[in-house]
């Protein structure tokens, strides 16, 4: 028995030591996320990373490395959270948009960083490709009842206008440039997805228009 109470007593150690270590890298991964967003690749210090994340430099280096390390390590975080943001069916036209929407609402800022270095550095160049690759399949898969009846010509050119239809420069152009509310956006990208496809929008999203000019009504 008391074997028995000894093991458990060492299991739970080891088990929140690792929930411990979890939360460290967490921490460490949001610091570093924090960062990217506000700075420039190469303008971010290992010493500050860890300085945000309450953790000493060399438990920095320890568990990611270096600052490709880490960068990795919030790619592939990144692409767990955006295909979770993402899940949608394929064919429901409506909550493909309303996801994408979401998606860059949330991190679409960080995206342009991004996109904006990805010439500077070969770590960000390959997370920005693996993202292109990514937001091509995902567009053609939410969309894939209305490809597979095509010809192999007219499925990619259809495949090519969804993926422009989903663009993240859209998005940014839209919000960011032109400073327009996200319903209007919301709108322009079904517009967009329907073309595509070569269907009317209202057969895919119904009245778009109603929504938003309700959508301005209720903001107001």
């Amino acid at each position: 028995m008391c074997m028995n109470i000894e093991v458990s007593k060492r299991t739970y150690r080891q088990s929140a030591r690792a929930r411990a270590a979890e939360a460290t890298g967490e921490r460490i991964l949001d610091a570093f996320a924090t960062r990217l967003r506000l700075n420039w690749f190469d303008e971010i210090k290992l010493e500050q990373v860890a300085r945000d994340a309450d953790v000493t430099v060399q438990t920095v280096i320890r568990r990611f490395g270096n600052k490709e390390g880490l960068l990795a390590a919030v790619h592939d975080r990144l692409g767990t959270q955006i295909r979770q943001r993402r899940e949608v069916s394929a064919g429901d036209a409506p909550g493909a948009v309303n996801a994408l929407v979401n998606d860059y609402e949330e991190i679409g800022g960080l995206v342009m960083r991004s996109l904006a270095q990805e010439d500077r550095y070969p770590a960000m160049k390959a997370m920005t490709d693996v993202g292109r690759a990514m937001h091509r399949q995902w567009m053609c898969a939410a969309f894939e009842p209305w490809l597979k009846s095509l010809s192999d010509q007219e499925r990619r050119r259809a495949s090519d206008a969804l993926v422009v239809a989903g663009d993240i420069y859209v998005w940014k152009l839209i919000r960011q440039d032109m400073a327009r509310p996200v319903s209007e956006y919301r709108d322009l990208v079904e517009k967009l997805c329907a073309a595509a496809i070569g269907v009317e929008p209202a057969s895919l999203f119904g009245d778009s228009g109603k929504r938003v000019r309700n959508d301005k009504r209720t903001t107001s």
